[in-house]
């Protein structure tokens, strides 16, 4: 039986964009009792076409996690809802003349003190263990892959001028999406997640990330990383979306219950 209960939220900023092009959600499986999915979508592709996207990401997500059940396996969800949305985005890009793209990093937690994400592109995961940082998914970037190769260094990769280009989307027209997969098992309470887009990461060191998720409920923590965001963006900041899940002790009911019953004897 899991020690924990589950406390999440979501935040978002439009930043200094005309248009606020990400999406984010947080699902409870109405067949499977115990499993919560959170995701984060970043749209790209102009005249509303980004928006689209990332919205046709979380309706595809919702859709499949309202037909998961028990038993079913987490990972081919997570890649049905890509490809599904891939292959939507694609059609609509067709019959709209826009050019739609999104990323995806979606988490679901389950009642067997799983956690198992996947991503595409540049949206991230960042998993805590309480204050401390744990791991985060490495992006689908060309600045990556320059870091992979050696070329350049993880320093020069976060002021690099084409920082913004992505190697692999939802609803390219070329080349269909990978996914990276990944997991964490035994959570515990004080465990926690953290998945946003490049509007918020960008302004933050993981230390601070994890510092500010856990000190603070979700509502907290959303208020103070989009306000520092801010600050740090000086006019210049992307759309900002995130969705943090944090795992907190249950009340102790049995405790309470023990110490009430000692005083009435008394």
């Amino acid at each position: 039986m899991s020690q924990y209960k589950i406390e999440a939220g979501t935040g978002q900023h439009i930043g200094d964009r005309q248009e606020q092009q990400d999406r984010t959600a947080l699902f409870a499986a109405p067949h499977a009792p115990g499993y919560v999915m959170a995701i984060v979508a970043d749209g790209m592709g102009g005249k509303s076409g980004g928006a689209l996207a990332a919205e046709q990401v979380v309706r595809t997500a919702k859709q499949l996690f309202d037909e998961f059940y028990p038993g079913n396996d987490v990972r081919n969800l997570l890649e049905n809802i890509v490809n599904e949305a891939h292959t939507v985005i694609k059609l609509s890009g067709v019959s709209s003349e826009k050019e739609p793209h999104s990323t995806f990093v979606a988490l679901v937690i389950t009642p067997k003190q799983e956690a198992i994400w996947a991503h595409v592109g540049d949206s991230r995961l960042y998993r805590f263990d309480g204050p401390n940082y744990g791991e985060k998914t490495k992006d689908h970037s060309y600045v990556e892959k320059l870091v992979d190769e050696g070329k350049i260094s993880a320093e020069e990769a976060k002021t690099h001028r084409l920082s913004n280009i992505l190697v692999n989307v939802l609803g390219s027209s070329t080349t269909a999406p990978y996914i990276t997969f990944g997991e964490h098992s035994a959570l515990k309470a004080h465990d926690s997640f953290l998945l946003c887009s490049d509007g918020l990461w960008h302004y933050f060191e993981d230390a601070e990330l994890s510092a500010a998720v856990a000190a603070n409920s979700p509502r907290q923590a959303s208020e103070f990383l989009i306000r520092k965001a801010r600050d740090r963006a000086s006019g210049r900041g992307d759309n900002c979306t995130f969705a943090i899940v944090k795992l907190v002790e249950p009340p102790a009911q049995a405790k309470t219950y023990t110490v009430q019953k000692m005083r009435r004897a008394v």
